[in-house]
C-alpha cells in the first residue's frame, strides 16, 4: 500500500465532500483494508457514465488495496431514492428490479475487478426484518430531521406531496451501512443526508461511524441536467463504440475538464483545442469500455465523415425513404427511425435555415422541396448525424 497521505491525495481528487479528511487519514493509517460501500438501485437495466463516476472512485479504493462492497438495492429500488426529486418516483415491482439487476451488475464489472468485489443485496436483510424492528429504526429519526432535506422541504413548501414510504429511504440506506460495517460510503453530492443517517445509525449500534465521500453529479450531453436515460442525455457504458464516440463529441466545451476528471480520472491539458480534447476523450472512453481497435476505428470514421468531409466514402446508417418525399417528411423520418431523436417540423425548419440539412454536400434551403432522391445519396442532418438513402 501507499502511505496514508499518498492514498488520501489520490482519493480526494474529484470529490465534493469528505467527512472528514482527518478521520479518513487516521483510518488509512491503521494499515488494514477499509470496507468501502456504495449502494446502487437497479431502477433501469443499463449503466451510463454518470453511474460510472462512483464506480471509478470505488476502483481507486480497490487499486489501493481496500475492500469494496457493492450493495444492490433490490428493496430500496422499489421505493426509489427521493434525493433531488420534485415528485414521487413511480413504483417498480420486485421482478422488474431483479431483471434490471442482472445486467446492472454485469456492467459494473466493466469498471470494477469482479474477483475483488463483494456484491450483496439489501433484500437479504430487509426481507427478514420484523415490523417491530422497522418501528424501532423509525424511532431513531425525527420528522423534523427528514424535512431538513432540501428536496422534501421544497416539495412541502410547494404543496407537492411527500409520501411516507419515501421517508424510509434514508433510514434503509443508513441501515445498509450498519449491516456491512462500512468504513466509507461513496455517493453523489445529493446523497450526503442519506450517508450521514448511516453514520448516526452506526454510532447507535456501537460501530465506528463511516466516513462520507460525495462526488459531483455529471451533467449529460445537454450540458445542463444530470445525466439520465429518461432525459435522453446519457452515454451508456454498453453503447456501440461509434455511438459512444459520437455522443461524446457533442459535449459542450465548458464541460470537458469535468468529464476528463470524473470519467477518465485525468486532468485536461491546459490550452488543448476543444476538438482535440473531445476526440481524445471519446477515444479513451471507447478504449475503456470496448477496446483499442474500436477506438482507432471510431477516430478514423470521425475524421472521414467530419474532419475530411468525405461522407460519400463513410459507413452510414441506411434510411428507407418514406411515402412522403418532401424534405420535412424525409428528414423527420431520418431523425425518428435512424437517429432515434425525433424532431418537430419547427426544429427541422431551423436546421434548414442554419444550413445543416445537406444532400450530397449541397445545402437544402426549401423545406417543401421534393428532391430527386436516389439510392446511395447522403443526407446530412446535423453536425453529428448523416444517413445514406437505401
Amino acid at each position: 500500500m501507499l502511505s496514508p497521505i499518498e492514498q488520501l491525495e489520490i482519493l480526494k481528487r474529484g470529490t465534493v465532500t469528505i467527512h472528514s479528511e482527518k478521520e479518513l487519514l487516521e483510518r488509512l493509517g491503521r494499515g488494514r483494508p477499509l470496507r468501502v460501500k456504495m449502494g446502487v438501485d437497479p431502477t433501469s437495466p443499463d449503466i451510463h457514465l454518470g453511474h460510472a463516476v462512483g464506480l471509478r472512485k470505488l476502483k481507486q479504493f480497490q487499486d489501493l488495496g481496500h475492500h469494496i462492497v457493492l450493495i444492490i438495492g433490490d428493496f430500496t429500488a422499489m421505493i426509489g431514492d427521493p434525493s433531488g426529486r420534485s415528485s414521487t418516483r413511480p413504483p417498480l415491482t420486485y421482478e422488474q428490479v431483479m431483471s434490471n439487476a442482472a445486467t446492472y451488475t454485469e456492467q459494473a464489472f466493466l469498471v470494477l475487478d469482479r474477483a475483488k468485489t463483494e456484491v450483496v443485496y439489501n433484500g437479504d436483510w430487509f426481507k427478514q426484518m420484523p415490523f417491530m424492528e422497522v418501528i424501532r429504526l423509525n424511532a431513531r429519526v425525527t420528522l423534523q430531521q427528514m424535512l431538513q432535506r432540501e428536496d422534501f422541504k421544497t416539495r412541502v413548501q410547494e404543496g407537492t406531496e411527500v409520501r411516507l414510504h419515501e421517508i424510509q429511504y434514508p433510514i434503509m440506506q443508513g441501515w445498509d451501512s450498519v449491516v456491512v460495517r462500512a468504513d466509507v460510503e461513496i455517493g453523489g453530492s445529493d446523497q450526503l443526508f442519506n450517508i450521514l443517517v448511516g453514520r448516526d445509525l452506526q454510532k447507535e449500534e456501537g460501530q465506528e461511524p463511516q466516513m462520507c465521500m460525495t462526488l459531483p453529479l455529471l451533467e449529460g450531453l445537454d450540458g445542463v441536467k444530470k445525466m439520465s436515460k429518461s432525459l435522453n442525455n446519457y452515454v451508456g457504458v454498453t453503447d456501440e463504440a461509434k455511438e459512444m464516440f459520437g455522443k461524446l463529441m457533442s459535449i459542450p466545451d465548458e464541460l470537458m475538464a469535468k468529464y476528463y476528471l470524473l470519467v477518465l480520472g485525468e486532468t485536461l491539458e491546459e490550452g488543448l483545442h476543444p476538438m482535440v480534447a473531445k476526440k481524445a476523450l471519446g477515444a479513451k472512453c471507447v478504449t475503456l469500455y470496448h477496446d483499442a481497435a474500436a477506438s482507432e476505428a471510431c477516430l478514423a470514421d470521425w475524421d472521414l465523415r467530419f474532419s475530411k468531409r468525405d461522407l460519400a466514402s463513410a459507413e452510414l446508417p441506411v434510411l428507407k425513404l418514406p411515402e412522403a418525399r418532401d424534405v420535412i417528411a424525409v428528414v423527420a423520418c431520418a431523425f425518428a427511425e435512424v437517429v432515434g431523436t425525433p424532431k418537430s417540423n419547427g426544429d427541422i425548419r431551423r436546421l434548414i435555415q442554419g444550413g445543416s440539412i445537406q444532400l450530397n454536400g449541397e445545402k437544402i434551403s426549401d423545406p417543401k422541396a421534393v428532391p430527386e432522391w436516389k439510392a446511395g445519396d447522403v443526407l446530412k442532418l446535423d453536425k453529428k448525424s448523416s444517413v445514406r438513402l437505401g
